[in-house]
C-alpha cells in the first residue's frame, strides 16, 4: 500500500519564524528542501496585528489583511520578496506591522507554480491560474460577473476540498468553501459563524468540479470587481481537509490524516466557534497549547486549554472545547504534513 505521493512535504509547504529588526531581513526556511513560496501568510505572535496574505500572482507589493475584510492594499516602496528558499521582509515599506523590531512572527508558505500563470478558459470566466498539481494547490484571481451560475477554472484537475476566496476591491469577508452539504457550504474566515448549506447566493448550491467552481452572485464571490481564490485538494500523505465528531471529553477524537502534522486549522461548522491554527514550530512537542485564530488579530494564545496532539499519522484532539470539540458538533479541518506517515522507501514517520 503507498501512504503518500510526496516523500518530503517541506518541498511544497514550509513554517517560519522569525524575530522583527525594525528594517529589512531575509528569512531563510530550514526544511529538507528550499522553498520559494507562492502564497506566504505572515502572522505575529507577539501583538495583536493583522496578518498580511501575499502571493506571486498578485505580486510582492499587493497584501490582503485578516482577519480585516478590506480591500487589497498596495504598498509600492515595500521590500518584500519571494526568495529562492524563503523570503525578506521589512519594516518601513508602508506596513508596519511586519517586521517590528523584537516582534515574533509565524510565516506559512505555500509553494505553486513559481509565479509563472496562465489563461484559463474552463469556465464562463477566464481566470488566471497557477497551480501546483501535485500538491494540490492553486492560486486563482478572476474578474466577476454578478451572474448566478458562473464558473472559474482552477487547474487542480481535481474537485478542491475546501477554496478561500477574497474580494481585492471591495470590502467583503473571506468566503470558505466547505465540504459541508457535498461541498455547498460557506463559512467566513474572519468570523465565527457556523457554516452556511446550501447556499445560493455563493457557491450556487453547486460543488466544485474537477475543472471549475461555481459562484452565484453575492458581491463577496462574483460582483463586476477582481478576486483572489486559494484551492486545496487533499493529497495523500501530504494533505488533509476533511471533518471530525466532537466528544465533549478531553480525550477527544482521534483524526487519520495519513501523516504527522505540521499545521492544523479546525473550526466547528455546525455551530458558532473560533478558527484555531496549531503548527509544529510554535509547538515542538505535544500537548500543543499554542494556538493563532484565524478571525482575530490576537497574538499567541498560550492559556492550557484547547490542546490537540501531532501523531505520527494524525492528530488527537486533548480538551474539551465547545470551538473545536462540542459533544456531536461537526468540524472542518485543513492540515498539512511534516513527514508522511510512511514514505514510498518503507521509512515511518515517528510519533512526537
Amino acid at each position: 500500500m503507498a501512504y503518500t505521493t510526496i516523500n518530503d512535504p517541506s518541498a511544497n509547504f514550509q513554517i517560519a519564524l522569525f524575530t522583527g529588526n525594525g528594517g529589512t531581513q531575509n528569512i531563510t526556511n530550514d526544511g529538507n528542501a528550499n522553498l520559494k513560496g507562492d502564497l506566504v501568510s505572515i502572522r505575529s505572535r507577539s501583538s495583536a496585528n493583522s496578518g498580511a496574505w501575499i502571493d506571486s500572482t498578485r505580486g510582492a507589493t499587493k497584501w490582503l489583511e485578516t482577519p480585516a475584510n478590506a480591500n487589497e492594499q498596495t504598498f509600492a516602496n515595500s521590500n518584500f520578496g519571494f526568495l529562492t528558499d524563503g523570503f525578506s521582509v521589512d519594516y518601513n515599506g508602508g506596513y508596519n506591522n511586519l517586521n517590528k523590531n523584537s516582534d515574533n512572527y509565524v510565516a506559512w508558505q505555500w509553494k505553486a507554480n513559481g509565479g509563472t500563470t496562465a489563461s484559463n478558459s474552463s469556465g464562463t470566466i477566464t481566470s488566471t491560474v497557477q497551480a501546483n498539481t501535485t500538491a494540490g494547490f492553486s492560486i486563482v484571481s478572476y474578474t466577476g460577473n454578478n451572474t448566478s451560475g458562473a464558473t472559474v477554472g482552477h487547474g487542480l484537475g481535481a474537485a478542491p476540498d475546501t477554496i478561500i476566496l477574497k474580494a481585492l476591491t471591495d470590502s467583503q469577508n473571506w468566503f470558505v468553501n466547505t465540504p459541508v452539504g457535498g461541498g455547498t457550504g460557506y463559512m467566513m474566515l474572519n468570523n465565527t459563524d457556523a457554516a452556511d448549506s446550501p447556499n445560493s447566493s455563493v457557491w450556487n448550491s453547486t460543488a466544485p468540479t474537477s475543472t471549475v467552481f461555481t459562484l452565484g452572485n453575492s458581491g463577496g464571490v462574483n460582483d463586476s470587481i477582481s478576486y483572489i481564490a486559494y484551492c486545496f485538494k487533499s493529497i495523500q500523505g501530504y494533505s488533509k481537509i476533511g471533518n471530525y465528531k466532537g466528544n465533549g471529553n478531553d480525550d477527544g477524537a482521534f483524526v487519520y490524516t495519513g501523516f504527522k502534522p505540521s499545521f492544523v486549522m479546525a473550526k466547528e461548522t455546525s455551530g458558532t466557534g473560533t478558527w484555531f491554527i496549531w503548527d509544529d514550530k510554535r509547538s515542538p512537542f505535544n500537548v500543543i497549547n499554542i494556538r493563532l485564530l484565524a478571525n482575530t488579530d490576537a497574538g499567541d494564545d498560550t492559556s492550557n486549554d484547547n490542546r490537540i496532539d501531532f501523531l505520527s499519522n494524525g492528530f488527537k484532539i486533548r480538551d474539551n472545547s465547545a470551538d473545536f470539540n462540542d459533544n456531536g458538533a461537526t468540524c472542518i479541518y485543513l492540515a498539512f504534513a511534516e513527514n508522511p506517515f510512511v514514505a514510498t522507501n518503507g521509512v515511518p514517520a515517528t510519533a512526537r
